[in-house]
């Protein structure tokens, strides 16, 4: 009896303690859970937003059009223009990208690329999606835009084409900028935009490793086979953004793209990460996908195309002009610990003179349908611009836009130049344009300081 009695005590004792350690589960979850949103709250640097792939509604935000350092979230839009490039067939994942010296001078992370040395253009994505390598988007930037600062010029430009109306671009990786800014909001349209203008490509976010010189590199995404529908997209962190993470999720039929912005460590981004897909992926449609962000009309592709330079662009040696590193950091600091280590200080980056830039530019009104027509086509993308000729080639419009930049360095010092072909009469013609411009009384300001230079102007809004 005594033995039945003892063995029963001993039972009730086991349940006892099980009840108190799922009680305590329970407790520490729910703790957890507001705990993550108290300190979310409190921490100045965050922002977050859960948006719905199918529809485009938002399931949560905190924070969503604040101001934000994008860090490497930045190598999204480097990877959409190359995806661009590939699509259009200017590049194919095979063709090799020379490394400058301005390149490989990029600190950690990387992928210790030396100066002369060549990458294919299907490397360079892999080091970006893995190992958030800086030296590959630099070396990708410097090809596809005849510099650094023209290629972030053309990432802003990108970002307005896409509704991003809060992002600057100043370089293609990340690394510290002033005034290099996004928004939570802006980074899900571009997380959003990658997969849908870009499926045939879009694959390689899901990379979970590299291996480039017969070293292996995991991919930062920690949520990568851990999360169930997690299929990418991008990490990133400086000590001025935080932690940053945007992750996309394809399950049970419903699509969401998330992110969290200014994490305090890695671990508590993703475990924030995580927690807002478990509360929100349910919410998503189960509808029909359907495009969401729109692909720029014919006229604005036209002008942007203007902006990419030709093949002839020479590649830089030497690390232009620059401004210290107050804020550097690298992706993941204790990864790149041992690196850190073996190499000397981070080189100073450049400090870029291209302000944010509007992207689409549409064909200037005339009395001419066509003309009215692709105006129309073009008037929701914002912006102003201004005109400055209009040349029957193009080398003769390049070289009028770099004459007027020289008889009006300041007024135009935030601008950025670019050529528009048209048709008119059966003859091609090269419009020569001033794309930047936020308001009226700035772009018709130009105007009048070009006109007093003997410079024919005309300003008109997208």
């Amino acid at each position: 009896m005594g033995a039945v009695v003892r063995q029963t005590s001993v039972g009730r004792a086991g349940l006892e303690r099980v009840a108190i350690k799922i009680l305590a589960t329970l407790f520490l979850s729910g703790l957890l859970m507001v705990g993550g949103a108290a300190q979310a709250a409190a921490n100045a640097k965050y922002a977050g937003l859960v948006m719905d792939a199918k529809t485009g509604e938002v399931l949560y935000e905190s924070n969503a059009d604040a101001p934000r350092y994008p860090a490497s979230l930045t190598k999204m839009m480097t990877l959409y223009l190359v995806f661009e490039a590939l699509s259009s067939g200017r590049i194919s994942t095979d063709t090799r990208i020379p490394v400058s010296r301005n390149a490989a001078a990029e600190p950690p992370t990387n992928l210790a690329l030396k100066p002369g040395q060549t990458i294919t253009v299907e490397q360079v994505i892999y080091g970006l999606v893995t190992r958030s390598a800086n030296d590959a988007a630099t070396a990708i930037a410097e090809y596809l835009g005849g510099s650094e600062a023209k290629f972030a010029a053309m990432m802003t430009a990108k970002a307005r084409q896409l509704g991003m109306s809060r992002t600057t671009f100043k370089n293609a990786h990340g690394l510290p900028n002033s005034q290099q800014k996004s928004t939570a909001r802006d980074m899900a349209r571009l997380g959003v935009a990658l997969r849908e203008h870009h499926p045939r490509y879009y694959k390689y976010f899901s990379t979970r490793s590299f291996t480039f010189n017969k070293r292996r590199y995991g991919n930062h995404n920690n949520l990568l086979g851990r999360i169930e529908g997690v299929d990418g997209i991008k990490t990133g962190y400086t000590r001025a953004s935080g932690f940053n993470l945007v992750s996309s999720v394809q399950a049970n039929g419903r699509s969401i793209v998330a992110v969290v912005m200014g994490g305090n460590t890695a671990r508590s981004r993703d475990a924030h990460m995580a927690d807002l897909i478990k509360r929100y992926l349910k919410d998503g449609s189960t509808g029909r996908d359907r495009m969401l962000i729109a692909k720029a009309p014919g006229g604005a592709r036209t002008a942007f195309a203007a902006m990419i330079p030709g093949s002839r662009v020479p590649v830089p040696t030497d690390r232009p002009e620059v401004e210290a590193l107050t804020a550097y950091a690298p992706e993941e600091p204790v990864q790149a610990a041992a690196t850190l280590a073996s190499v000397s200080a981070p080189a100073p980056r450049p400090q870029t003179t291209i302000e944010e830039v509007v992207a689409s530019v549409d064909p200037m009104p005339t009395a001419s349908t066509a003309d009215k027509a692709a105006a129309a086509q073009a008037s929701d993308l914002g912006g102003w611009v201004i005109q400055v000729a209009s040349m029957p080639s193009e080398d003769e419009a390049l070289m009028f836009l770099a004459e007027t930049e020289k008889k009006a360095p300041t007024v135009l010092a935030s601008a950025v130049p670019v050529t528009e072909t048209f048709e008119k009469g059966g003859v091609t013609y090269h419009r020569a344009r001033f794309v930047g411009f936020n308001s009226k009384s700035e772009a018709w300001g130009a105007c009048a300081t070009l006109k007093k230079k003997s410079v024919s102007c005309y300003a008109v809004q997208q």
